[in-house]
């Protein structure tokens, strides 16, 4: 059976952050539209990468995967005029290279797996036929595009994902004319678009930022160039969460000038009560009394359940808002992390754009439903250490989504995991 045991443990211990998922696939991205050879490490194969280096691979580029560098070889992008791009479950994948096949002229066909089809495209279906790109669906995937994308003004919401902006920065610079994304509603998760903006960069790409969004000056070259990933805060939160609940961890190679915005998660320990030491690339954060918080997730929305595990330990009752994005993902976010803490003993309330957390001493265990969903499960393993009795999850394997290594570093902590 896909299950896995967390018993109850008191974490400490080092750990190394794994290389970012959402900075590879951004490097992968450029990489492959440089129209040479590029190197890019570390990268970690979770299942999402691998769904962005499948796609670039079904528009020409190839790649090859050694000691955990990454070379793409991007000389023959865009060779292939048709092209299946199967994006498995990943949403990033989705998103970022709708746009990007479309500037490459290519009639393509997207697919997906899990929750994926179901999830939101309506942004590229409503503003990619204005400029020439042709969208056949059925109301999510498959899609079939197919025109070549042409240059101009894209009017672009900015509160359903910024992962629709991020795919026109990619593909806007390839154009023959100059563009503008204008946002029609302010912008949420800004830190992934200022991380875009960041990585292509690196690569020679220019982005000005304008008042209303910003303006992409058409044909631009990306530069081939080796490239060195960030270490993932999204991911080290699961274990600076561990050690704030029941011990003491440190995280190594989480830059804190990083562009993630889920860089936030030291400052909101901190602002819990926990004790947040950082030293240049490393952070390290001790047990303390907590207390509960007022959280805005419009900018960290991956955070969201396992700062709700930490909320369990706080004294008092945190609410976390503005993240109603979260139905939309693997699972339904707000309503499983509810189900998830409540199922442990916790005291959840589930509110229409959010959580509100009363904390208990401890959790207790339990059998519970890692709803296939990779920030679920790592969220279970994290309450294992201020759990009573042993928790049962399922969908272990669901992790490999982002985190293929996570329970191995779990047990450089002393997480107690069977699997």
């Amino acid at each position: 059976m896909n299950n896995v045991n967390f018993n109850p443990f008191t974490p400490n211990g080092t750990i190394s952050a794994p290389p970012s998922k959402s900075d590879v696939h951004r490097a992968v991205i450029c990489a492959a539209l440089s129209g040479g050879v590029c190197t890019i490490s570390p990268v970690a194969l979770s299942e999402d990468v691998k769904a962005t280096i499948g796609c670039v691979e079904a528009l020409g580029a190839k790649t090859a995967l050694k000691d955990n560098v990454l070379t793409v070889d991007g000389r023959e992008i865009f060779k292939n005029k048709e092209a299946e791009l199967d994006c498995r479950e990943s949403g990033s994948t989705l998103r970022f290279l709708i746009p990007v096949a479309a500037a490459g002229g290519v009639s393509a066909v997207f697919t997906g797996a899990g929750r994926l089809p179901e999830r939101p495209i309506g942004v590229y279906t409503d503003a990619l036929p204005e400029k020439g790109v042709t969208c056949q669906t059925e109301g999510g995937l498959p899609l079939q595009i197919s025109g070549k994308l042409q240059s101009g003004v894209f009017k672009i919401p900015g509160n359903v994902s910024s992962q629709f902006i991020t795919g026109l920065l990619f593909a806007l610079p390839l154009l023959d004319g100059d563009s503008d994304i204008v946002l029609t509603s302010p912008i949420q998760s800004a830190g992934y678009i200022n991380m875009t903006i960041r990585t292509m960069s690196k690569f020679g790409i220019e982005v000005d930022m304008t008042d209303k969004g910003w303006h992409v000056r058409g044909k631009q070259r990306y530069i081939p160039t080796d490239y060195t990933t960030d270490g993932d805060w999204s991911q080290a939160a699961f274990f600076l969460v561990a050690g704030a609940v029941g011990g003491e961890v440190t995280v190594q190679g989480a830059n804190i000038d990083s562009s993630q915005g889920d860089r936030r998660i030291a400052a909101l320990l901190r602002e819990f009560g926990a004790e947040v030491i950082q030293d240049g690339g490393s952070i390290t954060v001790k047990k303390a009394p907590m207390r509960a918080i007022e959280i805005s997730a419009a900018q960290i929305p991956d955070l969201v359940p396992v700062l709700a595990v930490c909320a369990c330990f706080a004294e008092g009752t945190t609410r976390i808002t503005d993240a109603e994005r979260l139905r939309i993902k693997e699972s339904d976010r707000l309503k499983t992390t509810a189900a998830l803490l409540n199922s442990l003993g916790g005291k959840v309330k589930e509110l229409p754009d959010g959580l509100e957390i009363t904390g208990v001493k401890r959790l207790k265990g339990a059998a519970v439903d890692g709803c296939n969903d990779h920030r679920i499960v790592m969220s279970a393993a994290v309450c294992a250490a201020g759990c009573e009795g042993g928790i049962t999850c399922s969908d272990a394997w669901s992790i490999n989504k982002s985190y293929p290594d996570f329970y191995d570093d779990y047990a450089k902590i002393g997480g107690r995991v069977k699997l």
